[in-house]
């Protein structure tokens, strides 16, 4: 039944940023420019209102608009896979708008609730799955989503995916082999730890930096589909500073050095984010512009 959508995950999935003007409007017209070079460099997985896009920092109604512009754009040339999220209520109400607008599929974030149990998460994800006939792919950041709960949501008709961005490869061993459903395993921590995670049993990473450039992620994915680790892990040291950056200060800098990259290669207008991220400061702004130097980019 969702076939296309299974197979088409199974490789980049790229999370699109959300382009702000410098009053910290969204800025549509930079958001065709992103959505765009995303397409005419080949990705066929797109995910508006992940968290690359800010999806925290945007009101519900930004975020049905983001997903039904992206999804519009988009017109079926690459998959368009909604982030949804908050309580479960607006959770299933943003899948509603998602379906609605033609999405091909849903991730589902994990809940920012501070308290979190295994059978209010199955239920969570029951509800959410309930109210749509999207794909759904969930987005899981904290082993507070057990083993167990992605057993017993594994079984739900429409739940195709995780995407795993817990850098504990133990855990997520132990996840792949203990979900007997079909699932298809995404990394969701990027080109810094798919060769782990493709030693472990993922087919997929996520991506910010196709945002700013594809060349070495479609070369990571192709030696990891080849089973060239050497290739792989020679191309993730050109990465790796890059990323490393990304995750300064507990990730809070993941958005801010793809947005301050595209600004710099003339990508975005500006590199504003909305707090509570902020923008690098002028030695982290020199990191990024010598890592776009020693690309070729700059």
């Amino acid at each position: 039944m969702y076939s296309n959508v299974i197979e088409k995950i199974k490789g980049i999935n790229a999370i699109n940023v959300t382009p702000f003007d410098s009053s910290l409007e969204i800025d549509w017209p930079a958001l065709n420019d992103n959505i765009n070079f995303l397409l005419n460099r080949g990705l066929e997985a797109i995910y508006p209102c992940g968290n690359t896009g800010e999806f925290y920092a945007l009101t519900i109604d930004e975020a049905k608009e983001v997903t039904r512009v992206v999804t519009s754009l988009v017109a079926k040339r690459s998959l368009v896979i909604a982030g949804v999220g908050y309580d479960v209520k607006t959770a299933c109400d943003l899948a509603q708008n998602a379906e609605a607008c033609g999405a091909d599929g849903l991730m589902v974030h994990q809940p920012i609730h501070p308290y979190l149990l295994a059978d209010g998460l199955i239920q969570y994800y029951k509800q959410i799955a309930a109210s749509t006939k999207l794909p759904i792919i969930l987005y899981v950041r904290s082993e507070q989503i057990s083993l167990e709960v992605l057993q017993e949501t594994a079984k739900l008709p429409n739940v195709i995916g995780v995407k795993y961005a817990v850098n504990h490869l133990p855990s997520f061993t132990k996840a792949v082999q203990g979900v007997k459903e079909d699932l298809v395993w995404i990394c969701g921590t990027a080109e810094m730890w798919a060769p782990y995670f493709f030693a472990a049993g993922a087919v997929g990473f996520t991506s910010g930096l196709v945002n700013v450039e594809t060349i070495r992620p479609f070369k990571m994915l192709d030696a990891l589909r080849e089973g060239n680790y050497a290739e792989a892990m020679s191309i993730w040291e050109e990465v790796a500073p890059f990323e490393d950056l990304r995750a300064k200060y507990n990730t809070g800098n993941n958005v801010t050095v793809v947005k301050e990259a595209m600004f710099q290669l003339g990508l975005l207008p500006s590199k504003a984010v909305r707090p509570p991220i902020s923008l690098l400061n002028e030695n982290e702004v020199k990191q990024v512009t010598n890592l776009l130097k020693d690309w070729g980019l700059y």
